[in-house]
């Protein structure tokens, strides 16, 4: 791999504000413009990258268009084709745009949501082997009190989905 390829991505943590929880413990992770750099191609070969790193149940789609996280399993978008503005950690979080090439990991709790997309997007999400079974929760009082408790026990991933069991996100996600 050349040292063009940045292993380092951009962390970024956000609060709970009471209908998100995001994740108390572990920054969201966004990689720009990796997935070539990698030279990975098309969401196929993504696909098999992210199984050979342990990075499984992988599925092919968007963004949904509303608030809403996962409890239960961390997850990993990968921006195969076009672009797309999301806002991340809830409706005070970051807003930005994903476009082809791009890599975010969820920790379990992260809020996500599209504002809008161009034409053609398209985005391979996985999660940690043995987290395939995801929830969807939403930005509700009722979700919030639940995902509270079940976030902490999320058991961290083995590997980085994209640099494997020496990657950055072994490091910023710190083992207990």
């Amino acid at each position: 791999m050349s040292k063009s390829v940045s292993r380092q991505p951009e962390v970024r943590s956000f609060p709970a504000d009471g209908l998100i929880p995001n994740n108390p413990a572990l920054p969201m992770l966004i990689w720009r413009g990796v997935l070539p750099e990698l030279a990975l191609d098309g969401p196929h070969d993504v696909i098999r990258h992210l199984q050979l790193n342990a990075w499984t149940g992988a599925w092919i789609n968007g963004i949904y268009p509303f608030q809403h996280y996962h409890a239960r399993a961390h997850e990993v978008l990968a921006i195969t084709s076009s672009s797309a503005e999301v806002m991340f950690g809830g409706p005070g979080g970051l807003k930005t745009t994903v476009a082809t090439g791009d890599v975010v990991v969820l920790p379990a709790g992260t809020g996500h949501c599209r504002l809008d997309e161009a034409a053609n997007f398209s985005v391979v999400g996985a999660y940690p082997a043995g987290q395939e079974d995801w929830d969807l929760k939403r930005d509700r009082p009722q979700d919030f009190a639940l995902a509270e408790a079940e976030i902490p026990t999320v058991p961290l991933p083995k590997t980085d989905p994209l640099f494997g069991t020496d990657g950055p996100l072994v490091d910023l996600w710190p083992r207990p």
